[in-house]
């Protein structure tokens, strides 16, 4: 009922910042809790950040708190993810995803899904 695109995936220096967009279609968009999730080689795909659907309420993983803020503008039908501070280890292939639940970290929770974009850290 909604699709999903990421953009502003790139290579970055450690320490440097990117933000991430995900475009969202329709008029739905608001009704969804977001959230962001990521994927490296060889590992399982995990959460990173999700939002409820005003944007009051917001969680993190762990090792992101402090460095990454997700946030969203509904009249723009759209998701951010902005990454300060970055390192290698959060190399991977970033998601957005949507669910109608009221706020998840839980994967199996969202039911559409973004292609992903690649975000690459250089040391």
């Amino acid at each position: 009922q909604v699709q999903l695109v990421e953009s502003g995936g790139g290579l970055v220096q450690a320490g440097g910042s990117l933000r991430l967009s995900c475009a969202a279609s329709g008029r739905t968009f608001s009704t969804y809790a977001m959230g962001w999730f990521r994927q490296a080689p060889g590992k399982e795909r995990e959460f990173v950040a999700s939002i409820t659907r005003g944007g009051s309420t917001t969680n993190y993983l762990n090792s992101v708190k402090g460095r990454f803020t997700i946030s969203r503008d509904n009249a723009k039908n759209t998701l951010y993810l902005e990454m300060n501070s970055l390192k290698p280890d959060d190399t991977a292939v970033y998601y957005c995803a949507a669910t109608v639940a009221i706020l998840s970290a839980e994967r199996s929770r969202y039911n559409y899904w973004g292609q992903g974009t690649q975000v690459t850290v250089s040391a």
